[in-house]
């Protein structure tokens, strides 16, 4: 089992920047593709970014260039910088962790998710 415990949300303005973490309990975590999903009100969740074991990382093209995923295995945690954030980046952010490689945009294929952390932009 793995228990994901997300923090590091908040209310800022756009352009601002915020950092969000993702604490994993676990003695595998070292193996485990990391990812974080968002949920605006009134739609999906969606994919933002995806980290593998070796540390390979994939990014909605949304997101791409403006937001980093990263991973700390001594720490069992996985990171999400989000700089020149918009206010269509509003939404509840979600850590998800699954042992599979591929398909990681999929949200069913992670088997473990947290319970999220809000994060909302002023425009």
């Amino acid at each position: 089992q793995v228990q994901l415990v997300e923090s590091g949300g908040g209310l800022v303005q756009a352009g601002d920047s915020l950092r969000l973490s993702c604490a994993a309990s676990g003695r595998t975590f070292t193996t485990y593709t990391m990812a974080w999903f968002r949920q605006a009100p009134g739609k999906e969740r969606e994919f933002v970014a995806a980290i593998s074991w070796s540390r390979t990382t994939y990014y909605a093209d949304s997101v791409k260039g403006r937001f980093t995923i990263s991973r700390d295995n001594v720490k069992n945690t996985v990171y999400l910088q989000m700089n020149s954030l918009k206010f269509e980046d509003t939404a509840v952010y979600y850590c998800a962790a699954k042992v599979a490689l591929g398909d990681y945009g999929s949200v069913p294929s992670y088997q473990y998710r947290g319970q999220g952390t809000q994060v909302t932009v002023s425009s």
